[in-house]
């Protein structure tokens, strides 16, 4: 509106102009040369004058800037065609072409050298290749720069962990974190050292910055902190006590599902009589993930409390996740300890099918101390050998026997998980160690047998009838032996189908005039067990019959050895020299020779 009014404004001055030199009085000669240009209205030619002088400087105008032109149009034909290389590198760089990419970067350098984008072009394109030392001069490039300092920090970041100089990327990282505040992996990198050193003071000052600066939400925050709290209270359980109490309870309030932190607030809290609430936190805990640490907690929160008192709370705690596999090992643990076998075993009978490590751990325990088996257990301990793995703290495929605030593989924080490993899951092969038969034959189940008793008495309990005996010839006669009973199975005994059975004498066929034996109990009373027995299920092999003459058996084809064979004057042996005959004859022998 107001270029407008402005204008306007101008339109008018100028024709007010020109009225007034148009009432002039007067006449207008232009001579130029030979040129002679008279005018009675001067207006008319005051304005000719006027446009050939625009004109004139228009032209002259243009020629004086035709220079700049040139090179304003050199150069941005210079700089697409940077652009373009630029283009065309990252796009090689994306599909791995790095013979491509390094040309794309010297065309980028020629045409484009101050550009940050060929800067980055050069990096990228050297750490293809493998050219750390180029990525790193070109990073160092990068970082002097005011627009490009913070991502050539990055870059010498990345190419210190890749040398593995953990000292020079956490001062790379501390730079770029008081450059830029809010940059996520210089946060990350100078949390992860805060928490391998142990300065937890320094961890949660960056967890209040990146709470500040939005880059976690509140949930994240209350869990991170809850988590740093909980590393230090744990560090500091034997050094400061109050400290640790109070870090243990801020981080309790904080995250109530933490184990570790649940675990160790619990126990302050029954040191200080506590006893109820120690449970609550326990509990809480246990509804979201149950744990051996949370049951054991659980079963000592009163201190002085006698084993079965420590198996009914154990039972009160498992009873709220009913089914689950932790809420069972814990009271099979506690009914070991209170010596209550037949709990345990119940506890433990959901899965005996496909056992765990520490149910098969814990039925060896079982047997070993209830019946002092050690077939049995040993039998279970191999089969723990195999068993499914239980969960343990992992994080990032790495496993732990306690749980850490930050795992070592890539310093996340509260990375570390209660689960199965990875490697112990499930998969279609088949078992690396099949079960032997000693296991089979050791966790068969018991065979109960008979009372001696019972088994002694006759199967006909109706007299006998009297037989008419008639006067024959006395012949001997042969009592068949009564079959021994069943023996009890043994810890080391073989497998029923390895056993063979002795044979057994054959019983003569009884006749008519041979008079019924007595029974044998009513004959004698029972005889005491022997302290030695000789074991019956483990027959005496016959001897083998020697023959009174070893044959020398030939082949059919087998011509023998020739006792005649050719004589060989080498093969004869030299022995030493006869002794002369004395006497006549040997007179007679040396007067022949």
């Amino acid at each position: 509106m107001i270029r407008i009014i402005l204008f306007l404004l101008l339109i008018a001055l100028a024709a007010a102009g020109a009225a007034w030199m148009a009432d002039q009085p007067g006449d207008l000669v232009l001579n130029w040369g030979g040129l002679r240009l008279t005018s009675k209205q001067p207006m008319y030619l005051l304005g000719l004058v006027v446009v050939v002088a625009m004109v004139a400087g228009v032209i002259l105008r243009g020629l004086w800037k035709i220079p700049g032109h040139i090179r304003r149009g050199r150069r941005e034909r210079r700089h697409a065609r940077g652009r373009h290389a630029i283009t065309q590198g990252l796009l090689a760089i994306g599909h791995g072409d790095s013979a491509g990419a390094r040309a794309h970067a010297e065309v980028a350098r020629r045409h484009a050298a101050n550009d940050p984008l060929a800067l980055l072009l050069h990096a990228q394109s050297a750490q293809l290749d493998g050219d750390r030392d180029g990525a790193q001069r070109a990073f160092r490039a990068m970082a002097e720069r005011a627009d490009t300092r913070l991502l050539g920090l990055r870059g010498l970041f990345i190419e210190a962990q890749r040398a593995d100089d953990p000292v020079a990327a956490v001062m790379i990282a501390e730079e770029a974190l008081k450059m830029s505040p809010s940059s996520s992996w210089a946060s990350h990198a100078v949390l992860g050292f805060c928490c391998a050193k142990g300065d937890w003071a320094g961890a949660l000052s960056i967890i209040d910055n990146n709470q500040s600066a939005g880059l976690i939400d509140k949930a994240t925050y209350r869990r991170q902190r809850g988590v740093l709290l909980t590393a230090r209270a744990l560090e500091f359980e034997t050094v400061d006590r109050d400290l640790s109490r109070s870090s243990a309870m801020e981080a309790v309030k904080l995250a109530p599902t933490l184990i570790p932190a649940a675990v160790l607030a619990a126990k302050f809290e029954s040191e200080a009589h506590q006893v109820r609430r120690a449970m609550r936190i326990v509990e809480t805990a246990w509804l979201a993930q149950p744990h051996p640490d949370l049951a054991d907690a659980y079963s000592h929160v009163r201190l002085g409390d006698s084993a079965r008192q420590r198996l009914v709370r154990v039972e009160t705690l498992a009873a709220k996740t009913p089914g689950h596999i932790e809420g069972a090992l814990a009271i099979a643990r506690a009914a070991i300890d209170a010596a209550e076998f037949a709990k345990a075993r119940a506890a433990l009978e959901p899965f005996i099918a496909a056992p765990t490590q520490r149910v098969a751990l814990l039925m060896a325990e079982i047997e070993r101390t209830e019946h002092g088996d050690s077939g049995r257990a040993r039998a279970w301990t191999l089969r723990a050998v195999r068993a499914l793995h239980d969960p343990v703290w992992t994080a990032d495929g790495y496993v732990s026997d306690r749980w850490r605030p930050v795992s070592p593989v890539t310093g996340r924080l509260d990375a570390f998980q209660w689960q199965t490993p990875v490697a112990a899951l499930p998969s279609d092969k088949g078992h690396a160690i099949e079960p032997s038969p000693f296991e089979e034959a050791m966790l068969a189940p018991r065979r109960v047998e008979p009372p001696k008793e019972l088994a002694s008495e006759p199967a006909d309990a109706k007299p006998a009838e009297p037989v008419e005996v008639k006067q024959v010839e006395a012949k001997p006669v042969e009592v068949k032996p009564s079959e021994p009973a069943a023996p009890t199975a043994q810890d080391n005994a073989p497998l029923p189908a390895a056993i063979e059975a002795e044979p057994a004498p054959a019983p003569a066929e009884p006749t008519a005039s041979e008079p019924a034996p007595p029974p044998a109990a009513e004959s004698a009373p029972p005889a005491p067990a022997p302290l030695f027995r000789s074991r019956t299920d483990l027959p005496k092999a016959a001897p083998a019959p020697i023959p009174a003459v070893i044959p020398i058996i030939r082949a059919p084809d087998d011509p023998g050895v020739d006792e005649d064979g050719p004589v060989d004057e080498f093969a004869e042996q030299i022995g030493p020299p006869k002794a002369q005959v004395g006497g006549w004859r040997g007179f007679l022998s040396r007067l022949g020779s």
